[in-house]
């Protein structure tokens, strides 16, 4: 007799996850009338937009700057340090905790994404591995950081690279996977987390 393995993906089961309380589901209520006075206003209006974000419990630094067109799925799980700006259509997908550390440049349409699925599992749970950025680190248009990936200072991120790994302090990462392509002046391989991104 043969045994059935149970299929490697149950929709039905998936759809009975768990994946939020009453309380998320009450802030995320809210959250959705505040996102749009953030979305809907001008430009210019950063301490506005900071606002908003703060009164939905995310914790921003001196001088934060937020394009009206970026997108943060959970402010409460934001945390951005001083000086640091989050540029046109930036997809914060803040289901776990996302730190971006002080004087970073987030450029247009990056994606940093904490939260994903537990495919090992037929139910595909949610995951939330926080995303933390170190300091002065500059996203290029278009990257993509993975749940759970640790960019350390002063790294670069090229235009439309793919971050699944750490990224070390100062190293200049492209590519799908992305690799360290080289290292800016002061760093080397090998230093802090791992080069290979």
């Amino acid at each position: 007799m043969t045994s059935v393995k149970p299929p490697p993906f149950d929709a039905r089961a998936h759809r009975g996850n768990d994946n939020y309380s009453g309380g998320v589901f009450a802030r995320r209520v809210l959250w959705a009338a505040g996102a749009l006075l953030f979305r809907w206003s001008p430009r210019p209006l950063y301490g506005w937009r900071n606002a908003i974000l703060r009164l939905f419990g995310a914790k921003l630094g001196r001088a934060v700057r937020f394009y009206p067109s970026a997108e943060v799925f959970y402010p409460w799980n934001l945390e951005v340090g001083d000086y640091t700006t989050v540029g046109p259509r930036v997809q914060l997908y803040s289901l776990g905790r996302i730190t971006l550390g002080p004087e970073c440049l987030i450029s247009q349409n990056v994606h940093i994404c904490a939260g994903s699925h537990d495919y090992t599992k037929p139910n595909l749970p949610l995951v939330t591995p926080p995303v933390t950025v170190g300091r002065g680190v500059w996203m290029c248009a278009d990257a993509f950081v993975g749940p759970g990936v640790a960019v350390g200072d002063y790294a670069i991120l090229a235009a439309r690279a793919v971050v699944v790994r750490n990224v070390a302090p100062g190293a200049v990462v492209a590519g799908n996977p992305a690799r360290a392509v080289r290292h800016r002046d002061g760093f080397g391989p090998g230093e802090g987390a791992d080069a290979r991104a």
